[in-house]
């Protein structure tokens, strides 16, 4: 099948082309023709033809945290729903927590996923970081990086032992892994429901306070400069998934003018909504950790501009019906992340923080952090690529989001930004056919 990419933005920084209108045209899955766009159209055939004023083309993205539910959890999401939810939404890649039943924490979970990776979307497993996700006994590190691992993690379970963190920033030294770990004081947090402060003082909710973040966030910089300054080969990486705070993005800056190998992400809901919105007690705006104030999601977008913040992740994490319909403190935590994740950037970019900027953050700089290859936009390259109209109107529902779980806010409305298609592994996602 041939695709013809006609006179649309490509936004690759490595590329000559860069915010430059192009005609690309991909063949049997492999970029054919690749050339800047003339004042005529040149005589091309394609099956397919994909056009349009703001129509942009990019490399494929990666999504550095998804959570697919498989094995275990199959009634929230399956490996075959999740990678067609991550086709749909713009993603060629997905790395994904190991919070599933039963744990990836051994070989054999690990070439479960990798035996069932499509070849439309790549999947990258997060091996856990201690035992059953505990926090108590750390896995074998070694033998699970050595076997696909692309990096440890306890995903959704905030790993708070100390201890166990220093020795986990240790073992990472001897294979230059990278360790990903979620901030929380999970003392701070206990039977919270959402952001303390006025709005859940007003509703009368137990709040979890930013304060278990920021507190977490220092002990884990304190930790890796101590891991530092005792390095023998390796220094140690960490990575923190899904920072919320103004203060913690703060600390994070400060630890990185100290050279610290310190990165971090933030979920793109954190990008475009606050604590203000759960004052109907709407169970789809619970997520861990929280909602915060206006306050927090202008620091978020800051610590973007300035580099701070290194990735932007979906944080997709499905739910049945059942999780969500029902008394708020009740509900289970989490939001669909991966259909959205265009109609949520398109939300926050402005001249300071430009497309070819946001999705650096989900192309270059995750796949720098995990070690993986760049796919080159280049004639004769296998196309891994991501095409999308950022202006484009569609409705979130059971049609357009190959998702099994529909818990998102969203559900139902009309949202601005479509991804148009996916190619990658010579195979290719279009919508509408």
């Amino acid at each position: 099948m041939n695709v013809w990419l006609k006179s649309v933005t490509l936004l690759e920084s490595s590329s000559p082309l860069h915010q430059q209108r192009v005609h690309l045209v991909i063949q049997d899955g492999v970029i054919s023709r690749l050339e800047a766009a003339g004042d005529s159209d040149p005589d091309i055939q394609a099956d397919r033809i994909i056009e349009g004023k703001e129509v942009r083309v990019s490399m494929g993205w990666l999504d550095m945290q998804a959570h697919f539910g498989d094995p275990g959890l199959e009634h929230k999401e399956d490996l075959h729903s999740g990678s067609r939810a991550a086709a749909a939404g713009g993603f060629t890649e997905v790395a994904l927590v190991p919070n599933t039943e039963p744990v990836l924490d051994t070989k054999n979970d690990l070439h479960y996923l990798r035996s069932r990776s499509s070849d439309l979307v790549k999947i990258h497993p997060l091996a856990a970081v201690t035992r059953n996700t505990e926090g108590l006994e750390l896995t074998e590190m070694i033998d699970l990086h050595e076997a696909g691992a692309e990096a440890f993690s306890d995903g959704l379970q905030a790993l708070t032992h100390r201890q166990v963190l220093l020795k986990a920033l240790q073992y990472t030294q001897k294979f230059d892994g990278l360790l990903i770990n979620r901030p929380e004081d999970t003392q701070l947090t206990q039977f919270g429901t959402m952001h303390e402060g006025v709005q859940s003082t007003r509703l009368g909710m137990k709040g979890m306070p930013s304060l278990s973040e920021t507190l977490a966030v220092e002990q884990h910089i304190r930790l890796l400069q101590y891991a530092s300054e005792f390095a023998y080969q390796n220094p140690p990486r960490l990575h923190l998934s899904n920072i919320s705070a103004a203060k913690a993005v703060a600390l994070i800056k400060e630890a990185k003018q100290q050279d610290l190998a310190i990165t971090c992400d933030v979920a793109a809901h954190q990008l475009v909504m606050t604590d203000d919105l759960l004052a109907d007690f709407d169970t789809h705006y619970k997520v861990n950790p929280p909602l915060r104030t206006e306050v927090d999601r202008q620091a978020l977008l800051e610590g973007l501009k300035d580099g701070t913040i290194d990735v932007i992740v979906s944080s997709h994490q499905p739910q049945d019906l059942e999780s969500k319909r029902c008394e708020f403190d009740l509900a289970e935590f989490g939001m669909l992340g991966l259909p959205t994740f265009l109609p949520m950037l398109a939300q926050v970019v402005s001249e300071s923080l430009p497309w070819w900027s946001l999705l650096d953050r989900c192309t270059h700089l995750p796949r720098e952090l995990l070690k993986l290859p760049l796919p080159k936009l280049a004639e004769g390259e296998v196309a891994n690529l991501t095409v999308f109209d950022p202006t484009q109107n569609w409705e979130l529902n059971e049609s357009s989001s190959p998702s099994k779980s529909a818990n998102h806010p969203w559900w139902g409305k009309t949202l601005t930004g479509q991804v148009l298609a996916v190619f990658n592994a010579h195979q290719h996602y279009l919508v509408n056919g």
